[in-house]
């Protein structure tokens, strides 16, 4: 079938992206599902941070590459082998499929699938490639490919959910909730009463921020270098906000921490900032060059832990639905992190606004595109 989606050209490319255009609009071909496949219509694609660092080349793909990973819609249509999802069935997309059956998919979260990973490094599906453009094969991002109208993807990408749960909020449970609410409910897993600090107030440390007082925990603190995002985090109920610099002159210390911001320096301002007996969770995705200094005799002398999570260390079948009962509930209201709608046109000019630390969670919505 044909589809039109967001092919990224060339990674690198200088910025503002508004005028270099790394990413272009096209019309695709899609295959049919192979057996344990299915398609899917978007409905909303999250911009994440994940996707920047594609473009600007500190996550090395094979391209041209269709990207997007994080994302909502329904299903239309399903290859042999899989009844237990419907034609018409609302659907979350989750970046790291797990095929259940290594020693990774054995820790129960704590490791990435061995083969999903593999899958996502190529630029394919668990089950090859089924995107074309020109009849020339294009890659899949991390084995979803969302910024398009629809998407083909392995049964073990998706969780169905129920029609109560809003495609915006959907689409942010792949990626976004599980990431960070992930990092706090399956590996720092914090006590009642423990002091959090997040450190980076994009999409999914504000979705720490939400969770950490969501499981009831003491005084949550919000870390981050735009003064925009402090103030967001003090109407979601921070306790307090600060820039790096003001935190570590305060002095402050939190039992738990979750870095969120991808960066070096803010791993090292993680470190420091977490209490003795405490925990620091990284979460972001530095450059792979990149590298921190840290002080380990205080890791010895103090018994704190460094650990890192990706994906939130979720099991997407367990934690999604999990996730959506607290947004049910009232206590997860993840809405309030979107930050702009946008059309599928405007995809180089989000992905500056992204760059330049200005959004929180913008969102691309296909019901006018498909």
């Amino acid at each position: 079938m044909k589809i039109r989606g967001a092919v990224l050209e060339e990674s690198g490319r200088t910025r503002p992206y508004k005028e270099s255009r790394p990413l272009t609009i096209s019309e695709l071909e899609l295959d049919s599902p192979e057996s344990n496949e299915l398609v899917v219509q978007i409905e909303i694609a999250g911009i994440c941070h994940s996707d920047l660092s594609v473009v600007n080349g500190d996550r090395p793909r094979p391209l041209p590459m269709l990207l997007g990973h994080e994302a909502s819609g329904r299903v239309i249509d399903v290859g042999e082998g899989i009844n237990d999802v419907s034609i018409g069935q609302r659907v979350v997309m989750t970046f790291l499929p797990r095929c259940g059956t290594c020693v990774q998919c054995g820790t129960n979260g704590r490791l990435p699938c061995e083969r999903g990973t593999v899958a996502n490094n190529e630029g394919r599906l668990m089950g090859g490639r089924r995107l074309h453009r020109d009849g020339s094969l294009v890659q899949h991002h991390l084995g979803v490919s969302a910024f398009a109208t629809h998407a083909l993807v392995d049964r073990r990408s998706v969780v169905p959910v129920s029609d109560d749960i809003p495609p915006e909020v959907a689409a942010m449970l792949g990626c976004a909730i599980l990431t960070g609410g992930g990092a706090l409910l399956n590996a720092a897993r914090p006590e009642k009463g423990n002091s959090v600090a997040i450190v980076g107030l994009g999409g999914v440390g504000m979705v720490a921020l939400l969770v950490a007082q969501a499981l009831g925990t003491g005084s949550v603190v919000g870390i981050d270098s735009q003064p925009d995002k402090l103030n967001s985090a003090l109407s979601l109920g921070a306790h307090r906000a600060y820039t790096p610099e003001e935190a570590l002159d305060a002095e402050v210390k939190a039992d738990v921490v979750i870095e969120a911001a991808g960066h070096p320096r803010a791993f090292e301002t993680a470190v420091q900032l977490t209490a003795p007996g405490g925990s620091m969770t990284t979460v972001g995705l530095p450059s792979p060059s990149a590298k921190s200094t840290i002080h380990p005799l205080g890791l010895t002398t103090e018994a704190r832990v460094i650990q890192g999570s990706y994906l939130g260390s979720a099991v997407p079948d367990r934690d999604v639905p999990l996730f959506a009962q607290m947004w049910r509930e009232g206590r997860l209201p993840v809405e309030r992190l979107i930050s702009s709608t946008l059309h599928l046109e405007q995809i180089n000019e989000a992905m500056d606004v992204l760059a330049e630390g200005q959004a929180i969670r913008q969102l691309i919505r296909f019901e006018s595109e498909s």
